[in-house]
């Protein structure tokens, strides 16, 4: 059976804290385009804030093959680098190809250094470029749905392992137990449309706009994860300043030099969170449960949910340090005061009985 459609590359990047995205019109060199959805009504699926995309020159890599190639940037500081490849080839073609790129380097190098050249070009539209960038690699196999092609249950029960295979980046027969959990995040909204989900791939089939747009929806989780990452990082590295600070200030007057860690962690705390809610808000589902379905899907199986998790554990971590610490700081205040004013009465006293 003779497969058509693209292979899509995803290479993010989180590389500042913010990008202004009505300062990067000098900076753009490529053609510039508007991300849609499968639906074109603007009720169904949105961007609250639209990334800027950027389609570039084509990219050849080292065996020979030619990707066109686009820069996404996001608001919220992170950039991807798509390359896609289309493809005409048989299920085992399709396979060999999953297994070179899934969980190869091949783009690692070339992918970071793009990315590093229009960082370096756009700086002044970046809010506190990060020196080292946390990355997420994925890969989108769509398959073209048409005439022709079997219905989505019929393609199921055909060719699910060889699904379950160019999901996991594998050549060889997995083991059934491998097949059916993979199979498990796979959704269907009509008779010729099918997604299946990995951890770092996935399989649609679809049209060219609903594939287009399903891509989409796993680059922007690909981004949460890498937005939920740095947030987990900043909280460990602050909470393990935090723990030592605690245990390093012992003594009497130790919880009167508390207040200055309780105020950074407080701020910490206010900062995650208003970028936490700002990196949730930046996509809406109204009226296509579908859809939101499908990105519920993508992010469970991505580690989204998992990163999101922790990072609110983290946060009521730091909720409960900044309240000890504030606790600590108040007692220590308290005595201050009163050791004050004993001083005084003493003086006080010292002074009457002069007086005698």
């Amino acid at each position: 059976m003779e497969l058509h459609g693209a292979i899509s590359i995803l290479s993010l990047y989180d590389v500042c804290e913010e990008i202004r995205l009505k300062e990067l019109a000098p900076f753009i060199q490529g053609k510039v385009v508007t991300p849609s959805f499968k639906h074109t009504a603007p009720e169904y699926v949105r961007f609250e804030r639209p990334p800027v995309v950027e389609v570039i020159d084509p990219v050849v890599i080292e065996s020979g093959e030619r990707f066109d190639a686009a820069l996404q940037y996001y608001d919220y500081g992170v950039i991807s680098l798509l390359l896609r490849f289309p493809f005409s080839c048989d299920w085992k073609g399709l396979q060999d190809l999953a297994a070179r790129w899934v969980s190869g380097t091949t783009f690692d190098e070339l992918s970071r250094r793009l990315v590093r050249e229009r960082v370096a070009a756009m700086r002044s539209a970046l809010v506190r470029p990060y020196e080292s960038w946390l990355d997420e690699d994925y890969c989108v196999f769509h398959v073209l749905s048409g005439p022709g092609t079997d219905p989505a249950a019929k393609l199921l029960a055909k060719h699910s392992q060889e699904i379950a295979q160019i999901v996991r980046g594998e050549t060889g027969e997995l083991s059934e137990s491998e097949r059916a959990e993979v199979m498990q995040a796979s959704m269907s909204y009509y008779p010729y449309d099918l997604t299946v989900v990995g951890w770092n791939a996935a399989f649609v089939l679809d049209t060219e706009q609903g594939g287009e747009a399903t891509r989409l929806l796993l680059e922007y989780a690909n981004s949460q994860l890498l937005q939920f990452r740095h947030y987990d990082e900043m909280l460990t590295r602050e909470l393990r300043e935090v723990y030592r600070f605690i245990e390093r200030k012992a003594g009497v007057f130790a919880g009167w030099r508390m207040r200055p860690a309780a105020s950074r962690l407080r701020t910490i705390v206010l900062e995650v969170t208003e970028l936490t809610e700002r990196t949730t808000a930046a996509l809406k589902f109204v009226g296509d449960m579908f859809t939101a379905r499908l990105y519920k899907m993508c992010v469970a199986r991505i580690g989204v949910s998992d990163f999101q998790a922790l990072v609110a554990d983290k946060l009521r971590t730091a909720e409960e340090l900044y309240s000890v610490t504030i606790d600590q700081f108040q007692q220590a205040r308290g005595f201050v005061l009163e050791v004050m004013v004993v001083i005084i009465l003493i003086i006080e006293l010292a002074f009457l009985f002069r007086g005698k």
